[in-house]
């Protein structure tokens, strides 16, 4: 006879639209609980009708940590544990690093960096407490590598990893699992929701490169199979630290990574001549 599956408790950021929403109806059709936060949850009034005794819709905005403390624990106490934390909200802002703005700069790291970093904070008392549950952390293509418009984008999805594999390193001691997911393109409202920079006529050249580049379309997948693959990680008895979606990030991740390598063996004899022990100063 087989064991009937455990019930999870999920809280998924930003799980009003795209990925998010993805998240939340797969969680949801598998018969989990979710706690579904967004800034407008107005698009989620339609789940409640179909799970009002699973699914809990609550407004927030992730970038307010005292709101996000609040919430967490609000989501707690009305399930009585939480399972699985997916920090998944995120903007997008779009421009050469020359011309961002310290509003615009700030805004774009409040977002992805400081609301994941807000809301990991909040739920690791709970998960220590508990002796497991499982943190995704949505990162993007953007943390493999910068690229010409989307370099804050991808500074905070650096950030975001940094202070993931360390999260991931002390949480482990209590038996909580982090996994950092990596996606590719996938049809949500992201790049039409960004925002942009003001424009800087020298660059125009450049730009008009890349358009060049992205003319032949988009290749994004449904945001089904991205929710389908996590399921499957948050299954997993041994999670990953990160895992790619999709085939184009998972040949760009080797290519990055190997292009890294020939570079430092090129330079190995100029690192390693850089080194060289000495007793401290004084002594």
């Amino acid at each position: 006879m087989r064991t009937p599956r455990t019930v999870r408790t999920w809280f998924i950021t930003g799980a009003s639209r795209g990925l998010g929403r993805a998240f939340a109806e797969a969680a949801l059709e598998r018969g989990d609980q979710v706690v579904a936060v967004a800034r407008n949850v107005e698009p989620l009034r339609e789940l409640i009708a179909a799970y009002e005794d699973t699914l809990l819709v609550m407004p927030l905005d992730v970038t307010d940590r005292v709101a996000v403390l609040a919430t967490v624990s609000a989501a707690r106490d009305h399930f009585g544990r939480l399972d699985i934390v997916v920090n998944n909200a995120g903007t997008m802002s779009s421009g050469m690093i020359e011309e961002f703005t310290e509003e615009e700069a700030r805004a774009q790291l409040e977002v992805n960096f400081f609301g994941a970093l807000w809301v990991s904070q909040a739920a690791m008392p709970y998960l220590r407490e508990q002796g497991a549950g499982h943190i995704v952390q949505i990162s993007s293509i953007a943390g493999l590598g910068g690229f010409p418009t989307t370099g804050l984008y991808s500074a905070s999805k650096f950030a975001l990893e940094g202070m993931s594999e360390a999260l991931a390193m002390e949480a482990a001691n209590f038996g909580v699992k982090l996994t950092i997911v990596q996606p590719g393109g996938y049809w949500t409202d992201l790049y039409t929701s960004m925002t942009a920079t003001t424009l800087l006529p020298p660059y125009a050249p450049l730009r008009a490169e890349l358009e060049k580049r992205w003319a032949e379309g988009s290749i994004d997948s449904e945001p089904r199979l991205a929710a389908e693959a996590v399921l499957k990680l948050v299954d997993s008895e041994e999670p990953p630290l990160r895992l790619l979606l999709g085939s184009m990030v998972y040949d760009l991740a080797f290519g990055i990574s190997q292009q890294r390598m020939a570079t430092w063996g090129a330079w190995e004899q100029v690192s390693r001549a850089a080194e060289h022990a000495v007793q401290a100063p004084g002594t």
